[in-house]
């Protein structure tokens, strides 16, 4: 998968932090702080994009490098069954990458640099791993080498730069007002393993009409693609505040 493909975009990164972030205890939220300070920031969608932020950061390309295959995960086939040794070699992928993170954040004894950037790392690739298409197939790179035309616009692109924003459309009040669209939905259960969740959004891109007809992005298409893109989104804002909340909670 190319690394110029970056799941959801800013706008899905934030909502899905704001979110996790409104869902912590007292306790987390206190644990938090510090963290946050230590990248000049006051709230989790302050550092949401970062993980991706580091490809246009010249100062930090290699960081860049090293990081940019955790960001996906490709199944081989529509079983969409995870194999650790198959499809995440040498735990290079953002399954083995979310466990990673999230020892290294809830460990006291690492240094307080590296626990905030565990923080930085997990709060994006958690939204990552539930952009249908960042665990899709393969074969077409997790739809970046799907090519579809757009009702309106100039031009091809690919199936995955849809999903990356498109399909969550605009929003007159921005991210946040969106953010607090979704948070008056109930609560998702915060369930499950990154394994299963990446499993979740290749089922999704296999089941759900990810991939369009006559590979044709209408209206139409993105009525249908955006109530399972805001179910993604609330679904990882409630497994990343669950993870959050066990690795920030006060040990006693």
């Amino acid at each position: 998968m190319p690394t110029h493909a970056l799941a959801w975009g800013p706008t899905g990164h934030r909502i899905v932090a704001a979110l996790a972030e409104r869902q912590l205890s007292a306790p987390a939220r206190a644990s938090l702080q510090p963290l946050l300070a230590r990248s000049h920031a006051r709230a989790l969608a302050d550092v949401a994009t970062w993980a991706d932020d580091l490809r246009d950061d010249r100062r930090r390309r290699a960081l860049w490098r090293a990081t940019s295959k955790l960001h996906f995960v490709n199944f081989t086939d529509a079983s969409c069954r995870y194999d650790a040794p198959r499809d995440c070699a040498g735990g290079r992928c953002a399954v083995a990458a979310i466990q990673r993170y999230t020892h290294i954040l809830g460990d006291r004894a690492r240094s307080p640099d590296q626990r905030a950037q565990a923080l930085r790392m997990l709060v994006h690739l958690v939204a990552d791993v539930h952009q249908p298409l960042h665990a899709g197939y393969r074969r077409d790179a997790g739809g970046n080498r799907y090519q579809v035309r757009v009702e309106g616009r100039r031009g091809g692109t690919n199936l995955h730069a849809v999903w990356d924003t498109p399909v969550l459309g605009d929003s007159p009040g921005g991210w946040r007002a969106r953010a607090a669209d979704l948070a008056r939905a109930p609560v998702f259960p915060a369930s499950g393993q990154a394994a299963e969740w990446a499993e979740e959004s290749c089922r999704a891109t296999r089941d759900a009409g990810v991939y369009p007809s006559r590979h044709r992005i209408d209206a139409a298409y993105l009525r249908h693609a955006r109530p399972l893109a805001e179910r993604r989104l609330r679904q990882a804002a409630a497994r990343l505040a669950a993870l959050l909340e066990r690795a920030l909670a006060p040990r006693h």
